[in-house]
């Protein structure tokens, strides 16, 4: 064979695998912008109702107050004891933050949860977390932070709100870490291998399930994720 064909054939071959090459990385920079997108969208709304809740607080506050001063003015003391009594027992009745003992916990639990409340999905959350965990604050908040965002997606996909739900157990157990959540869901779930990935199209589902697996391998854990109809759930082990 002629070298001049040989040469030919080379790089024939070498700029399909560039081309191959730049499609690949265009769609995965593609993606990655998707995603951050996703993520400051989903960061702003927390935000936004966060804020929301502080407005409410602040307006009560205000009338609170007003009413307080009106008691003191008229001296009706008796009236005024009541008045704090009922407004005590009412601010630990609205007091719906999360306090697991860990200040990265918290953080990510009460934003997320906060989103999760507004969006009418109910909560049933138990977390006791060490404050001296061996887990770096960043890597604990990617896998709390990603496991939460898949269950408020999930439970959103139910049409009924009084059918939505997302538990969440923290605790710790024989030496580990153990995080359970689990949420309502109506779409359909698919097992590849040793992974999960949803029908529904534009998710980031499966992106989050990677960076979970990837953060429980880094610190040496166990993974492991159960779905019926109805119902996906995630369990997690990290040794502490």
């Amino acid at each position: 064979m002629p070298i001049e064909l040989i040469i030919l054939i080379f790089m024939i071959l070498f700029i399909g695998m560039a081309a191959l090459m730049w499609h690949y990385h265009r769609k995965t920079i593609q993606r990655l912008f998707h995603t951050q997108a996703s993520m400051l969208n989903e960061h702003a709304e927390e935000v936004e109702n966060i804020y929301r809740q502080m407005r409410g607080w602040r307006h009560d506050y205000k009338n609170h107050i007003q009413t307080m001063k009106a008691y003191i003015e008229m001296d009706k003391i008796e009236l005024l004891g009541s008045y704090l009594e009922e407004l005590d027992e009412d601010l630990v009745a609205v007091d719906l933050s999360i306090r697991t003992g860990n200040v990265m916990a918290d953080a990510i639990l009460n934003s997320k949860l906060s989103l999760a409340e507004a969006r009418q999905i109910q909560l049933n959350v138990k977390a006791v977390i060490p404050s001296d965990l061996a887990i770096h604050n960043v890597d604990l908040g990617t896998l709390l932070g990603n496991l939460l965002s898949n269950a408020i997606e999930g439970s959103q996909t139910v049409a009924d709100p009084s059918e939505r739900f997302i538990r969440v157990y923290i605790a710790e157990m024989k030496e580990q870490l153990y995080i359970s959540v689990t949420n309502s869901m109506n779409q359909t779930i698919k097992k590849t291998g040793t992974g999960y990935e949803t029908t529904k199209k534009g998710t980031e589902h499966g992106f989050g399930l990677k960076r979970i697996d990837q953060t429980v391998h880094k610190y040496q854990g166990h993974v492991n994720r159960k779905h019926e109809e109805g119902v996906f759930a995630t369990e997690i082990l990290l040794p502490l």
